[in-house]
């Protein structure tokens, strides 16, 4: 973008120093002209500044934020289209009107005694509560050095209009003023905003989507700057007040800033819609509520959709109900059934957003819609589930039956690579949902299952979306995906496509092991004849020493000599049992490679030599790191001893124990006792993705397995083909 290379001053101090260098080198002897003196003078001046447009724009590279979320939050209506996300004491990237489309980057506080400041981020304490089990409702406090002050938040959706509010307590010496700090980002981009003061409100707006934040006890002084240039973290740091008052900066990286009136108690209303007239009109009609008031209506409407839900044992029954409003809070409302991988950009604070390409894990996978949409269902929400369905079949899917990589919420695709898992899961769910009416078979699951037979088994990319080939998991959903479709072709009248879909899943289906299983692998040393898994198999020819690039800076490696997990989809789908003695095998080769022990429980990584993770010092992936322990594979290895009869509680609490203080379970958690820059801590989140909703989804569907003591989501037709027993 040309606006990058504009060069601005940090600051209007920094550029005062600098003309008084220059002017004072130049001078001649005996002082500064009088002249440059007066220069300098009303360049200091804060009130020659008043009642202008900020100069200095576009500011700063923007960036997104921390993706270690503590909480999420919306409302259950449609009505309200805000999605919130908490992290590290204050407000982080909210999003309207679709939740794939960021628009702030953050909201905080700063307190000033007049000589000292203190920004909410950088200097105070955090805490997190979930003040209401029933609810996606949480309290952060923020407290000042030795106690001198604490900020407490709490932080509703209104479910009637597009507001979000923030009631805060603030506490402190009589003499310190409160300021907040507003960083928008609208239309999933840092740049191009324009913010304002307009009738005691700061507003901001870009193209069709407008913020307004409004406060219960007003503002007696407000100001937009450019980040690092004039903005309000600039001039407090400077001034430790608000002395650059400017009442519009135009189009660029946008920093608002206001001193709250009534400090002590007050409500924050940050409006959204298409127009500054129209988000202004929001946050004052929800204001005008009042917070008490939105806050009990916020709170019903997630206690009934609890009410809904089925019970699990007591140790986990009240992260199971947190983990399900988490999953169904991550569903659009512009696009019903639409579940986006996460509301967080992972290591966002490395991510540039100059410009509205970088989206992080607010798309749609297919894949990660089914973890969500098959958690929902066995938690007895099948109507999300439906949704989320009929949204890939009608909304996603392309025309030739398959689905891409990841999706926009409209079904534009995002990534292009083809990966066959992503093709077969839609015709499981639809089974397990009973969606096989004709119209659907036709215009739909015929055409994904001719795809499926077509391009399978060999895929593009596996499920972690790096290399190609024949890999167990991607295998295991298009055999069951076949399957499926075999069912729902017979009950159609398709007789003759019903048979060619079964006979393709049983020829696949006697393939796995002699495609998949290395028998010269330097992993199996000890275990004896029989072979393990591999991740994954160029070729059909496992024992043949192919070099496999793992991609993301892991390197290459004999392929006999990469392993995951993936296998166990085999188990979880039905196609073979648990106590397959290549199976056993195989998890022997897991345990003594990518599984590692942590004060937590547990867990396991994607695969050895993974790249997919912070750097070795534990600064932010870009482009390669050290891939850490993902808590879905305790829940895929718990789901197995369910299958195994085996006891999954080690896994379950592991998962359990692997959610931070707002109860959000993390991408990734740290792998290592030894600490390092990025103040990790063993067995807990990493800077990767928290939560992310596949991590929910699994800890529900271990949860509700253990209960029942069996694979509730397993495919019952699959199950029976193949092993001669029903899953559920």
């Amino acid at each position: 973008m040309i606006q990058r290379k504009r060069r601005a001053p940090r600051s209007i101090a920094s550029f005062c120093r600098l003309v008084t260098a220059s002017v004072a080198s130049a001078a001649p002897p005996g002082g500064i002209g009088v002249t440059a003196l007066a220069l300098l003078a009303t360049l200091a001046l804060p009130a020659a500044l008043s009642a202008q447009d900020a100069p200095g724009g576009p500011g700063a590279i923007p960036t997104w934020t921390k993706a270690s979320k503590d909480g999420v939050g919306t409302s259950v209506t449609p009505q309200s289209k805000v999605w919130f996300t908490l992290e590290g004491g204050i407000l982080t990237e909210v999003y309207y009107p679709r939740v794939d489309q960021a628009d702030v980057k953050s909201l905080e506080f700063v307190v000033s005694d007049g000589t000292h400041v203190w920004i909410e981020s950088r200097d105070m304490r955090h805490a997190i509560e979930r003040i209401d089990d029933h609810a996606l409702l949480f309290r952060q406090i923020s407290t000042g050095p030795a106690g001198r002050f604490s900020i407490t938040k709490t932080y509703a959706t209104d479910p009637r209009t597009n507001t979000l509010l923030v009631d805060v307590t603030f506490s402190g010496p009589p003499g310190d003023a409160l300021y907040v700090l507003y960083h928008p980002a609208l239309k999933n981009s840092g740049y191009g905003d324009t913010g304002s003061t307009r009738d005691g409100a700061l507003v901001a707006s870009k193209e069709d989507v407008a913020s307004a934040l409004v406060a219960s006890g007003s503002f007696t002084e407000s100001s937009s700057g450019f980040q690092d240039v004039n903005d309000g973290y600039t001039d407090l740091l400077v001034h430790h007040r608000i002395t650059w008052k400017y009442t519009k900066a135009d189009s660029g990286n946008v920093v608002q800033v206001a001193r709250i009136a009534q400090p002590r108690h007050f409500t924050l209303a940050l409006g959204f819609g298409a127009t500054p007239e129209a988000a202004l009109t929001s946050a004052r009609s929800s204001l005008g509520r009042g917070f008490a008031a939105v806050r009990a209506d916020y709170a019903h409407g997630w206690a009934t959709y609890l009410k809904g839900l089925r019970t699990v044992a007591a140790p986990y029954e009240k992260e199971f109900q947190l983990a399900a409003m988490v999953v169904r809070a991550h569903e659009d409302k512009t696009y019903p059934g639409a579940i986006v991988a996460s509301l967080s950009i992972p290591w966002g604070y490395s991510v540039q957003s100059n410009e509205p390409n970088a989206v992080g894990y607010h798309l749609v996978w297919a894949r990660d819609l089914y973890e969500a949409a098959t958690s929902l269902m066995v938690a007895g929400d099948s109507a999300t589930a439906r949704r989320s369905l009929h949204w890939l079949l009608d909304v996603q899917q392309k025309s030739d039956g398959s689905f891409p990589q990841n999706s926009w919420l409209d079904g534009k695709p995002h990534w292009t690579s083809q990966q066959m898992d992503e093709q077969s899961y839609p015709l499981i769910l639809a089974w397990q949902l009973g969606v096989t009416d004709h119209d659907t078979w036709e215009k739909h699951l015929r055409p994904e299952a001719e795809y499926v037979m077509a391009h399978g088994p060999a895929t593009q990319q596996e499920r972690w979306e790096e290399v190609g080939g024949y890999s167990p998991s991607t295998i295991a959903a298009e055999i069951a995906g076949l399957v499926c479709a075999s069912a729902i072709a017979r009950s159609n009248g398709a007789a003759d496509d019903a048979q060619r879909y079964l006979a393709t899943a049983d020829d696949w289906a006697s393939h796995v092991e002699t495609w998949m299983v290395t028998k010269t692998g330097h992993l199996g040393a000890g275990l004896g004849p029989g072979g393990y898994y591999m991740r994954i198999d160029n070729n059909q020819n496992p024992d043949d020493g192919y070099v496999l690039d793992v991609h993301n800076g892991g390197g290459k490696w004999d392929e006999r000599d990469v392993v995951d997990q993936g296998f166990l989809e085999l188990v979880r789908l039905g196609i073979r049992p648990a106590d397959n003695p290549v199976v056993e095998r195989s998890l022997k080769v897991i345990d003594r490679t990518i599984r590692v022990e942590t004060p937590n429980g547990p867990d396991f990584r994607r695969y050895n030599h993974d790249g997919y993770g912070e750097t070795y010092f534990g600064g932010p992936w870009q482009g390669e790191g050290v891939g850490r322990l993902w808590p879905i594979f305790a829940g895929e290895r718990g789901e197995y001893e369910v299958a195994l009869g085996a006891d999954p509680t080690p896994y379950l609490q592991a998962m359990l124990h692997f959610a931070n203080d707002g109860g959000m379970i993390p991408e990734q958690v740290w792998d290592r006792a030894k600490p390092t820059y990025g103040d990790f801590t063993f067995g807990q989140g990493t800077g990767s993705a928290t939560p992310l909703v596949w991590s929910m989804a699994q800890f529900m569907r271990l949860a509700v397995d253990a209960s029942e003591k069996r694979i509730v989501e397993q495919p019952t037709v699959v199950a029976r083909h193949f092993l001669g027993t029903g899953g559920g």
